[in-house]
């Protein structure tokens, strides 16, 4: 029979230090085969058989993980099949491997058979953290029974037979140690130890576990597509009961949990069905190829027409491109917003002189025109605020050019299109350029490098009201700028209250780029602009 790597905790990739037999040896059940060494820990895989070593399929300096063959076994006699397995998880000195441990009956009768606590290693006085089973229940051979916790590892215990829990001697809470009784149980149909376990052993016709890269993920594909046809979107919710009573260890349970995977729905491939580190990755590897599951549960269905009439109308192309995009902004950047002030009152009366000089351009200077301005300065100054994560997360993509797109309320729906080379622009120019995308926009004639290459957008809505709002970042763009309607407030000035303009600003931006301190420094330096002016009108005689 093949011996294979068992489960190693946390760790795959491991190095085989040291080949312990060879072909021909004879070798007794827990007797060491190899050891292996991680940069935190050696241990030692011992044979779960007596046996004579046909054939080694490893040697020193391979690298194993759970489910590579170590060597072919012809077995002398069955004795021990894992009565018990231990599956303990050592941060520091010790990595858990699974040991076939032998447990004595202490009494036997002719249905029931009290089940101990096996070898715990060098453990003792354990606690009992969580009980996986109630009186009455029926239990597989290896079903999990209680959950172990010392101050440097988590186990179980599995059952060592099929049986129905008779009657349980501990509880959560108690503290136990090697021998001391867990239960009562009602062996099925077999009492006859060793012909459990050989049968266990010789007639499985699960196939060996392949080894790590190799999974075969067809069978958990066709799996998740028949299970989830009616959501193929959204990862199934987890049932408590199922998975406590799936087959696999504890570290592989915490990453379950943590993936948000149900481990009742999960095929094992692992020794005897247990789910193993790949098996759970297989099947968030399946289901995100077959829908893109976000984990996010449903939004209920409601038969509206059932409470009155009502009228169906399509969403337009534009919304339906920018509603999933906004989305995927919305769900894969961390948002953060920044809420400030600028004081445009001298801005505005500046304005309305531009507006009535002879001369002026036939592009009306508007508010946004200044914003624009404003936000390419602040660009310069900031130039993290004009760039863009790399897909690998590790590197930020710093852009050498000042592109702003600006959000137009069109028929059809919001479209952001572009101002290419800003930077380049005095206040009328970026006026004018505002007034023809802006008309574009509204008459659906904007091309696709009308839409490309932003650094940067604002959105204005001071049109329409408001005094604040959250926008989402245009991504791979890192920030937003919201602007809202300004209005006249009270201001406390050299001893007195006076009126002045104030505009509210709302700057969305990326945590991963931009952090607090940066985001209000640049709202600030945008309202010390709007407010100081000379460097927005640089240039313009007025």
């Amino acid at each position: 029979m093949e011996i294979l790597i068992p489960e190693l905790g946390d760790f795959s990739d491991v190095e085989v230090i040291e080949v312990l037999v060879s072909e021909g040896d004879e070798v007794q059940a827990e007797d060491p085969l190899i050891t292996l060494e991680t940069d935190k820990a050696t241990m030692e895989v011992p044979s779960p058989y007596a046996g004579v070593v046909k054939k080694l399929e490893i040697s020193v300096g391979d690298r194993v993980s759970v489910g590579h063959q170590i060597l072919l076994l012809d077995e002398v006699e069955v004795q021990e099949v894992e009565a018990a397995e231990v599956a303990a998880e050592v941060a520091a000195a010790v990595a858990a491997a699974e040991e076939p441990v032998e447990q004595e009956l202490a009494t036997s009768s002719s249905s029931s058979m009290e089940i101990l606590i096996p070898e715990l290693g060098d453990f003792s006085d354990v606690e009992v953290i969580e009980m996986l089973i109630s009186e009455g229940d029926e239990v597989q051979a290896e079903d999990p029974l209680i959950t172990l916790e010392t101050d440097k590892a988590t186990m179980e215990v599995p059952s060592p037979y099929s049986g129905i829990v008779k009657k349980l001697e501990i509880s959560v809470g108690d503290r136990v140690s090697v021998g001391h009784q867990i239960l009562l149980l009602d062996v099925v149909d077999v009492i006859d130890k060793v012909a459990i376990e050989s049968g266990n052993s010789l007639d499985s016709k699960e196939e060996p576990l392949k080894s790590e890269g190799h999974t075969d993920n067809e069978q958990t594909l066709a799996q998740v597509r028949s299970e989830e046809q009616s959501s193929p979107q959204v990862l199934p919710a987890i049932d408590d009961a199922t998975f406590i009573k799936a087959h696999a260890t504890p570290s592989v349970r915490k990453l379950a949990r943590e993936l948000g995977v149900d481990l009742g729905r999960v095929v094992g491939t692992g020794q005897k069905g247990r789910v193993t580190a790949d098996n759970v990755k297989a099947w968030v590897k399946a289901m995100l190829q077959q829908g893109g599951a976000t984990g996010l549960p449903d939004i209920a269905e409601v038969d509206f027409s059932s409470f009155g009439s009502i009228d169906i109308e399509p969403l337009s192309r534009i919304q339906k491109i920018s509603g999933g995009r906004l989305q995927a902004s919305w769900l894969n950047l961390p948002h953060v917003t920044q809420h400030d002030e600028a004081d445009i009152t001298d801005l505005e009366e500046i304005r309305q002189k531009l507006k009535k000089s002879e001369g002026i351009r036939e592009a009306k200077v508007t508010l946004l025109s200044f914003i624009v301005r404003a936000c390419v300065l602040a660009l310069g100054e900031y130039p993290n605020f004009r760039s863009s994560l790399a897909r690998d997360g590790k590197n930020l993509i710093k852009k050498n050019y000042f592109h702003i797109g600006f959000a137009v309320d069109t028929p059809n729906g919001l479209v952001v299109p572009v101002i290419h080379n800003a930077d380049q622009m005095d206040i009328f120019e970026i006026a004018a350029s505002l007034e023809e995308l802006s008309q574009r926009a509204r008459e659906g004639k904007l091309g696709s490098k009308d839409m490309q290459g932003g650094v940067f957008t604002v959105s204005s809505l001071g049109g329409i009201g408001g005094t604040g709002f959250t926008p989402i970042i245009n991504a791979p763009e890192v920030a937003i700028l919201g602007v809202s309607r300004s209005q006249f407030q009270p201001v406390y000035e050299n001893g007195e209250f006076v009126a002045r303009l104030i505009l509210p600003l709302s700057l969305s931006y990326d945590h991963r780029v931009i952090d607090g301190a940066a985001a209000v420094r640049f709202t600030t330096y945008i309202s010390k602009l709007l407010k100081d002016l000379d460097p927005l009108v640089e240039g313009i005689d007025l």
